[in-house]
Parts: structure tokens; C-alpha cells; sequence
């Protein structure tokens, strides 16, 4: 800026000397001329200082106040500045609400640098990996996540499929898989993502499970059947013999068809919205047809010597699926039935409970249930005693069936059993389904 005004300078003083020598001017006129001159780049000089130390800080606080061309600029670039501004904080609430939206999101997210190092990472990934998002920032990954599977895959290079590892909250009895896969991206950036894939292996075990369960529920009465049909078209059987090998397959395919009516009965169950209050059921309805099912198959089972008494609770209606309650009800005394001796008994009735819900109770002087079974008794074709329950003819399926009708209606079913003493099992509905008359 001197030098131009130096510059300046000199070109006006050869430029008034010229104009003297060629008119034959006087000197004073010359002097006044560079003096004003001189005045103007000062002047000059000291505006364009001052636009330039705003432009190094610009503030509408410190806005310099110049006049002439210098000012115009100074307006011209507080307009900028301000556009500027705005854009800046638009684009920088736009990256905030992203991170916010990746930060909320269920899988993990780490951006790594090409040596590895982590530039970024939500708190789901350090939750999945087992390191701190913040405190970790910049170092190196394979420090951090030290399992073997993990290792191989970065050493191999090949992130086209995903790898699984145990998660940091796996313990015995308690699995926690962490499926991870990276992606290159920005000149060698990695974007590494994790994702708990716990339930959906889980659940892919259960399917597994329940198709074998299935397959040999069915395989069972299938083979005795078969067996059966080819001893009748093969050997000259008495009249006595046939009709005993007719009554045993008739009871192989009547356990084959309550095995497909319960499978049918889940499957409804889990496919159907929950019940509303827009149907009303009469307690004690259900518990007369539920006891008078309950009375046939004890007559069956037990020659009519087992007791089954039935104790109805104070009038009142429950809201939901008839047809449902009434599976639920008939599942639990089928079950008491099933497994009580002959000589034993079987109670069933309702109680309004403080709080003005209901609960349906079945209880029975059987063998009772040790305490490590009682969480997984509501299983699918979990059995105490698998020989013991293939005799009784139940399908392994009932207490599932009764679990998920306690659900769809807002309840619970509660169990207690003592080894040698019988169980209770309690069908509780909330009070909002609850009518008294």
C-alpha cells in the first residue's frame, strides 16, 4: 500500500512539472496542486487501512465509517459476509441434525481414516464394539477391537459380506452377536458399520427348532401308523386284532390332527390384531364350558375317579375373543387333568382381585414342577418330561397357546408349582376388560 502510494506520488509530481514547464505556470499554482494531492492519498491511504483491517475481523460492531468508494465497498462486503454467514450456519444445522440422526440410530457408524484410526463414531458403535466414541477418537481400530474374527477380516481386505462376533454384553446363558462390515469410500476413508443381530439369530434358532419339534411330533404318530397299515396288509389278523390296530391308529391321527389344530391356533393368534372391548364375555359361561370339556376328558382319561371341582368367582363379564378365553381356560385344565392322578384333584375358578382385575386360577394336586423348569414352561413343545407327556397326549403346545391369548388381551399368566404338592396357574386380566354386574 506505501509503495502505491509512493508510486502515486511521484507520477503526479512529474506529471505538475511537465504541465509547468509546457504552460510556464507558476510554481505556487504547482506546489498547491501536489500539496492537495498529497492530502487526498493520505486520506485515501488511511481509508483503505481501516477497510482492510475489517476485512481481516469483519463485525457489524467494528464497521468502519469511510466515505467515498472505500465505503461502498465496505457495504458490498458486509452483504457477502452475511450471506456467508447464513449459508455457514444452515449448512453447520443441517450436519448437527444428521449426526443427531445418526447418533439415534440402532446401528453403529464409524468413519475411519486410511490408517485406521477413528475420525468419527456414534455412541451405538462403542456400545457394540466395547470402546468410549469420545474418549477413543484417533485411535487405531484394531487396537481397540481385539477379537480374532474381526482381525482376519481386516487382514483380508475382502469387506464384500459381513463379519460376526460375540458383543461386549455376551455371556454365558446370554449371547450378543455384532454383525460388522466396512465400506471404502474418500481416497482410502473407511465407514465402518455394526449391527445386533442377537434376536434375529435367535430367532432364526427358534424357526430351526420349532420345524424339528414339529417334524418329530408328527414323525412319531406318522410311523406308528404306517407300521400299523403294513402288519393289516401283510399278516391274517383276528377280528379282535384288527380293531385294536384300527383303535390305535385312529388315536395316533387324533394326536396328529390336535397337534395341527394347535399349530393352526398359534399361527392365528400371532396374525391377528389384539382384541378390542367391543365384546363382552360372561365369567362364569366360560368356566361352566370349560369345566364340562374338562369333565369328558377326565371321564376318558381317569374312569370319572378324579375330581374336578369348579368355583365360580362374583358376576362379572370380561372384554375380548370368546373363542380364545375359552382356549386359554380349557388349555390349563386339559393340562391339570392330563397330569393329575386319578385320584386326584382339580380346582378352576375366578376371583376379583383389589386393584378390580380378574384372575382365572386352575390348580392341582399333581407332581407338581420343579423351579428351574417353570420359566421355559410356556415354550414351544417344551416338556418336563417328554415320555411322561407323550402318554398324557398333549401336544407340547397348550401353555404357548395360553401365554399368547394372555398377551392379545392385555394380561399375564402367572405360574407356582411345588415338587410333590401341585401347581397353580393364574390367567390375570387388567381391569379395563373387566365388567362387574
Amino acid at each position: 500500500m506505501m509503495r502505491r502510494s509512493f508510486e502515486l506520488i511521484g507520477a503526479v509530481l512529474a506529471g505538475g512539472a511537465v504541465t509547468l514547464l509546457w504552460s510556464d505556470g507558476s510554481v505556487w499554482s504547482f506546489l498547491g496542486a501536489v500539496a492537495g494531492s498529497l492530502a487526498w492519498l493520505a486520506v485515501d491511504n488511511w481509508r483503505a487501512r481501516r477497510v482492510l483491517a475489517w476485512l481481516r475481523e469483519p463485525s457489524a460492531s467494528t464497521l468502519p465509517a469511510v466515505g467515498s468508494i472505500w465505503g461502498d465497498v465496505v457495504d458490498r462486503s458486509r452483504r457477502v459476509f452475511k450471506l456467508l454467514n447464513r449459508k455457514a450456519r444452515k449448512s453447520n444445522a443441517r450436519l448437527q441434525e444428521l449426526l443427531a440422526a445418526i447418533q439415534a440410530s440402532p446401528d453403529g457408524v464409524v468413519l475411519l481414516s486410511k490408517e485406521g484410526t477413528i475420525e468419527w463414531s456414534n455412541l451405538m458403535a462403542g456400545e457394540h464394539l466395547g470402546f468410549d466414541a469420545k474418549r477413543d477418537l484417533g485411535q487405531r481400530i484394531r487396537n481397540l477391537v481385539r477379537d480374532p474374527a474381526f482381525i482376519a477380516y481386516l487382514n483380508r481386505r475382502d469387506f464384500s459380506q459381513p463379519v460376526e462376533i460375540d458383543g461386549r454384553k455376551a455371556r454365558p446363558g446370554h449371547p450378543q452377536r455384532i454383525a460388522i462390515q466396512i465400506f471404502s469410500y474418500a481416497k482410502g476413508r473407511r465407514l465402518l458399520l455394526t449391527r445386533d443381530i442377537t434376536a434375529i439369530e435367535l430367532a432364526e434358532t427358534m424357526r430351526r427348532d420349532f420345524v424339528a419339534n414339529v417334524s418329530h411330533e408328527i414323525r412319531s404318530p406318522l410311523t406308528v401308523i404306517v407300521g400299523f397299515i403294513e402288519t393289516l396288509q401283510t399278516l391274517p389278523l383276528h377280528e379282535r386284532e384288527r380293531a385294536h390296530f384300527l383303535d390305535l391308529m385312529r388315536q395316533q391321527a387324533q394326536r396328529m390332527q390336535a397337534l395341527v389344530d394347535d399349530l393352526l391356533t398359534l399361527s392365528r393368534l400371532e396374525g391377528s390384531p389384539d382384541p378390542d372391548d367391543s365384546q363382552w364375555v360372561a365369567a362364569d359361561d366360560l368356566l361352566a364350558e370349560a369345566g364340562s370339556q374338562a369333565q369328558a376328558l377326565a371321564n376318558v382319561l381317569h374312569g370319572g375317579q378324579q375330581t374336578i371341582e369348579l368355583r365360580p368367582g362374583p358376576t362379572l363379564d370380561v372384554a375380548g375373543v370368546r373363542g380364545e378365553l375359552l382356549s386359554a381356560i380349557g388349555n390349563l385344565l386339559s393340562n391339570a387333568i392330563r397330569y393329575t392322578p386319578a385320584q386326584g384333584r382339580v380346582e378352576a375358578g375366578w376371583r376379583l382381585l383389589p386393584d378390580d382385575s380378574v384372575e382365572f386360577y386352575v390348580s392341582d394336586t399333581g407332581p407338581g414342577i420343579a423351579a428351574e423348569h417353570l420359566p421355559r414352561l410356556t415354550e414351544r413343545f417344551y416338556r418336563v418330561d417328554r415320555s411322561r407327556s407323550r402318554e398324557s397326549g398333549g401336544t407340547g403346545l397348550g401353555l404357548a397357546i395360553v401365554k399368547h391369548v394372555a398377551q392379545r388381551h392385555g394380561g399375564q399368566l402367572l405360574i407356582e408349582s411345588t415338587p410333590g404338592l401341585g401347581s397353580t396357574f393364574r390367567l390375570r386380566f387388567p381391569p379395563a376388560r373387566v365388567l362387574v354386574r
